[in-house]
């Protein structure tokens, strides 16, 4: 199927243009104050028309405001957000705030009771409770036409009790795997590497001819986290280790895999398999310098072909293949059903509205127009949405049949902690901590996540 890309880094300022060109109403009434050649006819037509909108939209003449942090909102979503209000009436005010900064603004708007109507969050079943309360702070859809479509694993990580809080806004059966150039792979006699050792051998070889190996981006304080999705290598070694951090009878300092994780992700950095500039690259521009052939491979979900055949037509979206993520010598794929996902704040005035936006966006249509015109959605957790798996993507899946769930999804406090296990990352390559260090302090990040949500473990 052939896709469009989609820009996923979209600027509150460009977003508030958008809105404000939609037209509307407040639209209508200045162009009338400027001409001042309305008529008493024409208003009391106006008025009438106004008011069969609103007996036809059910008394919905409002705005609902979404907030969500950048790559989560894709420019196909709010083109079918003007088609919403085109259909009911009802306005969308996307709020898009930059990824390093919404978390700690999320939870000051939900603590403080003053949330948006609508917000965006990580799925989990463990944080939705330990971070966003969303007993107390989230509406309960359980009840609504679309929940039943829901893919009961992305459901299970937005229930709590049996009742479903939250709309996945992601496909998250695309794990990130690393992607890679094909065609340069075979240029330069290189095969898919199984071990660390041979992936270290790629990536010399990649150097030799004047290839960077990998593109990383480390100034979105996220990106290179996603690197430790290799520490389900340590639940392959004992299935009782997530259990055991969750009952807080383990912890992460000390653990050899994941001390050795590090340690080669720091290797990685000193050989100059990133590059000289990773430390500022960013997440954006990771599918144009791909095809620009000055980078061989990234960490990426499976939508990097259709993305990198959109920046250039003539590199085809088939030339990009993905292996797993091979440090500790990993061969198993890591599943995250977790993922962005939409929630209706208790405290909003416009409930109902943002109802609405919901069971529109989970339609049969919207989900056929999202898969279609985003690039990296391939199959959206719905059982009404449709499949786009290309042949290369489809290889990929069969060819590791192992499947593991990574610690984002298995141990609890682990996600919230992400944007500082990036800064501290961004430290151990700029040799300001040990890889010892960085899992100390994910294990004090964790301790003050699970006792601020008073969990009886850590008592």
């Amino acid at each position: 199927m052939k896709k469009k890309l989609i820009a996923s880094l979209l600027s509150l300022s460009i977003v508030t243009g958008l809105l404000s060109g939609c037209g509307g109403a407040a639209d209508s009434t200045t162009a009338q104050e400027n001409t001042g050649a309305a008529t008493e006819a024409s208003k009391e037509t106006e008025t009438e028309a106004a008011s069969e909108k609103i007996e036809t939209d059910s008394g919905e003449d409002v705005t609902i405001t979404f907030m969500a942090s950048q790559d989560w909102i894709q420019d196909a979503e709010m083109e079918l957000g003007e088609k919403f209000t085109e259909e009911t009436g009802i306005k969308i005010d996307y709020q898009i705030v930059p990824s390093d900064q919404y978390e700690s603004l999320l939870m000051t708007k939900i603590n403080s009771g003053e949330c948006t109507d609508i917000f965006a969050g990580q799925s989990s079943q463990f944080s939705i409770v330990t971070q966003f309360n969303v007993e107390k702070n989230a509406v309960d859809l359980s009840g609504e036409s679309w929940a039943g479509n829901v893919d009961p694993a992305a459901a299970a990580e937005l229930s709590v009790g049996g009742k479903l809080y939250g709309q996945p806004i992601q496909d998250v059966s695309a794990c990130w795997a690393v992607g890679y150039n094909i065609s340069m792979f075979e240029e330069n006699g290189l095969e898919i590497p199984k071990n660390y050792a041979e992936f270290c051998a790629v990536c010399d070889k990649l150097l030799e001819a004047g290839i960077i190996p990998i593109y990383e981006c480390v100034s979105d304080g996220w990106h290179h986290v996603c690197w430790t999705e290799a520490a389900i290598t340590a639940t392959q070694a004992d299935q009782g280790y997530p259990d055991a951090l969750n009952a807080n009878s383990a912890t992460f300092a000390g653990n050899e895999k994941l001390t050795l994780m590090f340690t080669q992700l720091k290797e990685m950095a000193d050989k100059g398999y990133f590059g000289d500039n990773y430390m500022s690259n960013q997440y954006a521009d990771a599918p144009a310098a791909i095809a620009s052939g000055e980078y061989a491979m990234v960490l990426y979900n499976q939508g990097l072909g259709a993305e990198v055949n959109a920046v250039d037509s003539s590199f085809s979206a088939d030339n990009i293949g993905f292996f797993v993520n091979p440090l500790c010598d990993n061969q198993a794929l890591n599943v995250n059903y977790c993922g962005p996902s939409r929630f209706i704040f208790s405290g909003s005035k416009n409930v109902d509205a943002a109802k609405k936006y919901l069971e529109f966006m989970a339609s049969d249509e919207s989900l056929a127009y999202m898969t279609e015109n985003v690039a990296k959605f391939n199959q959206l957790p719905y059982k009404n949405a449709p499949s786009a798996y290309s042949p290369v993507i489809q290889d990929f899946y069969d060819r590791y049949p192992n499947k593991v769930a990574v610690f984002q999804a298995s141990v609890k406090y682990y996600n919230p902690a992400w944007m500082d296990i990036g800064k501290d990352m961004s430290a151990l390559f700029l040799g300001e901590m040990t890889p010892e260090e960085v899992l100390q302090d994910i294990d004090k990040l964790r301790e003050e996540q699970a006792k601020a949500a008073s969990d009886p473990a850590w008592q």
